[in-house]
């Protein structure tokens, strides 16, 4: 009888960049929009995929999902590149956090959450819609994937809530110190929308009524950035957007609309 091999992982290697906290903006978000997904799991089995060169994201998101989900969460960072995962060894903590080789189809586990930041972002457009069936063909029952990009010090993010009927929402996050203009979310979009952000795409239209009622509100600004942000939110929902989420979110540079809003056309 022939011995089957273990599947190849499938995935090509990121450049692997990271900082610490570089992801803490969309951790507390799932923290916040998927605890309950995890507090109910029965195994409660989280991915981080492509970690990058350094573990220090993964062992950041394992420590606040045990710290404001349940102690008992299960982390596991996946690679492809066989070094990193070595290299990542010494900052295990089995069995709360372990590190192993794979890629989208997620090394034979079968994870109730995905977090898979800053990796599709280096792929072509083309590719994106295989690899989110990958990963979520191989999720848990009722499994969620959480995709997207931010830049380099996280103050700028976006990213999508994926199940395995396709995306439901998209998530755009800033820090509101340093945001000069909502327009500058548009470099961070998650790859299945960067390059939809033209007259004509639904992505477009989100960003444009942003800005505007960010410049809108300009009269806030004396009060500071995160007046500023929560009027100008607050006008895109008087302005019949279906937002999502509620203030306490948008106090924190956050909005969240439906999937159907922004769709590629």
């Amino acid at each position: 009888m022939k011995r089957e091999g273990r599947r190849r992982p499938y995935g090509v290697i990121t450049r692997g960049t990271t900082n610490p906290n570089r992801l803490r903006r969309v951790d507390n978000w799932i923290v916040a929009t998927c605890g309950d997904l995890l507090r109910d799991a029965t195994d409660p089995l989280v991915v981080d995929l492509g970690y990058g060169a350094s573990p220090v994201t993964a062992v950041e998101l394992r420590a606040r999902l045990a710290a404001s989900v349940r102690p008992d969460v299960r982390l596991v960072g996946l690679e492809i590149d066989p070094e990193r995962v070595a290299a990542a060894e010494p900052a295990a903590d089995p069995p709360g956090l372990t590190f192993a080789r794979g890629g989208f189809e997620l090394a034979g586990l079968r994870p109730v959450l995905v977090r898979a930041l800053n990796v599709l972002r280096q792929y072509d457009e083309s590719a994106v819609p295989g690899a989110w069936q990958t990963i979520t063909a191989a999720l848990g029952p009722g499994g969620m994937l959480v995709e997207g990009t931010c830049d380099e010090l996280g103050r700028l993010g976006g990213w999508l809530l994926i199940d395995a009927d396709g995306p439901r929402s998209l998530t755009l996050a800033a820090r509101l110190a340093t945001l000069t203009t909502p327009a500058e979310l548009a470099e961070r979009l998650p790859k299945a929308l960067i390059h939809r952000n033209v007259p004509g795409e639904r992505v477009h239209d989100l960003i444009r009524a942003l800005d505007d009622a960010w410049r809108a509100a300009a009269g806030y600004a004396p009060y500071g950035p995160r007046q500023r942000w929560l009027h100008a939110v607050q006008s895109l929902k008087d302005a019949g957007w279906p937002l999502l989420d509620r203030p306490a979110r948008w106090r924190l540079g956050e909005l969240t609309v439906p999937w159907s809003v922004v769709a590629p056309a």
